[in-house]
């Protein structure tokens, strides 16, 4: 597919790329949000629950960059005749997203 020492690039709408930031910076609150809590000694499950919607917001953000890069970058590499290597590097993706 690609040289592996090759700097890969994605061109992203400038809504996405507001979108995405936007959730991530929701999801950076949250992490000082945590450490907040931790600092003021907040019942234990109440941080458990904000680490689990912390864990729920990232797999979102996630799974739409694996959604798009498989209707986009991997469609278009088997289109070029390149699918093995590029089925390949989704399913190490899929095994490093599932972990």
């Amino acid at each position: 597919m690609h040289n592996p020492e090759e700097i890969k690039v994605t061109h992203r709408s400038v809504k996405e790329k507001e979108q995405l930031i936007n959730r991530l910076k929701r999801i950076e609150g949250q992490v000082r949000g945590i450490q907040n809590m931790i600092e003021n000694d907040r019942y234990c499950v109440d941080i458990l629950t904000q680490i689990s919607a912390i864990n729920a917001a990232m797999n979102k953000v996630g799974l739409h960059l694996l959604e798009k890069h498989t209707q986009h970058c991997v469609a278009d590499a088997i289109k070029e005749g390149d699918e093995e290597a590029a089925i390949q590097e989704l399913m190490d993706v899929f095994k490093r997203f599932s972990k």
